[in-house]
């Protein structure tokens, strides 16, 4: 029998190593859904942020959410429309080079989920252009406000000038002074 346990790999270690692993695992359980009980008990749900103006289908919601999630909780997370799919590319793929930012990288499904809500929200680029990383170098960004005269420098945190809802991933949304612009 011992000579049974042995090669089926039932020993007392074995069966001890099983019993932490299955402990780790219902603690890991247990805390997730303990923390996701008191962040949405506080109001702190990602998904009350992920409310979007525009139409997102519902397979493409959760990508959206963990888009807002990751970028937005820096910076106003911008529409992917705004740059080329190219831009979005090297954004996920460099994180490290982050607009002189280095950010932890993004891995695994997260990663993916991402990526495909980003490539079908964003467009690609011409085979001339080169690939934008501002703003006023983004044709995207330019076809999007035609009627603007914009400043040498354009950063995310202006966006919410114009854009009171920006910060709620709106911006549909304008100031008074562009609301009637022609």
């Amino acid at each position: 029998m011992k000579d049974e346990q042995k090669f089926f790999g039932i020993g007392a270690r074995a069966a001890k190593g099983r019993s932490r692993l299955i402990l780790f695992f219902l603690v890991l359980v247990w805390s997730i859904i303990a923390g996701s009980g008191i962040a949405f008990a506080m109001g702190k749900s990602p998904v009350s942020r992920a409310k979007s103006v525009d139409f997102v289908p519902e397979k493409f919601q959760l990508a959206q959410e963990l888009y807002l999630e990751n970028c937005g909780s820096c910076h106003i997370a911008i529409p992917p429309a705004v740059f080329p799919t190219q831009t979005w590319q090297q954004i996920l793929e460099n994180p490290e080079e982050h607009y002189s930012v280095s950010l932890k990288p993004i891995i695994g499904p997260e990663l993916l989920i991402m990526w495909d809500y980003i490539k079908i929200f964003s467009r690609a680029l011409n085979e001339e252009e080169e690939t934008p990383f501002r703003f006023l170098g983004s044709r995207y960004f330019k076809a999007l406000h035609p009627r603007v005269d914009f400043p040498e420098s354009v950063v995310h945190t202006t966006c919410a000038s114009c854009h009171p809802g920006a910060r709620e991933f709106n911006f549909r949304r304008l100031s008074p002074e562009w609301e009637d612009a022609p």
